[in-house]
């Protein structure tokens, strides 16, 4: 069963009249987590689309770039984008739902986080209130100003990342302290770790994006150390 079928099952579940952010409640363990993990993504991303007053056909095609919609799946992936931007629930209770289903597992939410960014960036522009939506939804899943600000470095073009806020740690922190922090994040960001939490494929490829971030960090702050 694919996972986009899986999602339709989830969604057709639903008592009469609940809503979309429902689904989250009943959704627990892997495989289950790659559902509300996709849907997360979608509900969220619908509803961050229209921050900046429209929905582009950019920022709907963005999903792409994130998830790999088979043709004959399409149909169910605009259903849970429309379900989504129907829903009257506000962004931020989609945002507490999928953060109580991980708990403080920050590796998952930071990649929700970056599927996030790529929607906002489709249509070639971080508009204020994107920003302003973003940040509070990384409030709700505890992602602290540096990672945010890691983010913003990697993600947003135009914007430099700063090794430090990559690895979370401060500037003045000796070098015993960074390279902790280094291994921390390769050992939290590994993709075996996230695979075991059973998310789907395309949080697995964020991930290796965000470990090819992580490492690149680490050998410059190290060549600075060394110079």
């Amino acid at each position: 069963m694919s996972l986009w079928t899986r999602i339709t099952a989830a969604i057709a579940a639903l008592a009469k009249g609940e809503p979309l952010s429902a689904v989250f409640d009943h959704l627990r363990t892997p495989p289950e987590k790659s559902i509300g993990f996709t849907i997360a993504v979608i509900a969220l991303g619908a509803k961050m689309a229209k921050a900046d007053g429209e929905v582009t056909r950019n920022e709907v095609m963005a999903f792409r770039s994130i998830f790999s919609i088979p043709k004959d799946e399409e149909e169910n992936a605009a259903r849970v984008f429309n379900l989504a931007r129907q829903d009257v629930a506000g962004f931020d209770l989609y945002a507490r739902k999928i953060a109580a289903m991980f708990g403080p597992d920050h590796a998952v939410l930071a990649d929700l986080m970056e599927g996030l960014f790529h929607i906002a960036l489709a249509d070639g522009e971080y508009h204020p209130h994107e920003d302003a939506f973003l940040r509070e939804v990384a409030k709700i899943f505890g992602i602290g100003d540096r990672c945010f600000r890691s983010l913003v470095g990697r993600l947003v073009p135009g914007a430099v990342p700063d090794p430090y806020d990559v690895l979370d740690v401060a500037p003045d922190a000796p070098m015993a302290a960074v390279r902790a922090a280094w291994r921390h994040a390769v050992r939290e960001n590994h993709p075996d770790r996230l695979i075991s939490h059973g998310l789907p494929r395309e949080a697995i490829l964020l991930a290796e994006e965000r470990m090819a971030a992580i490492n690149r960090a680490w050998e410059e702050i190290n060549g600075k150390k060394a110079a």
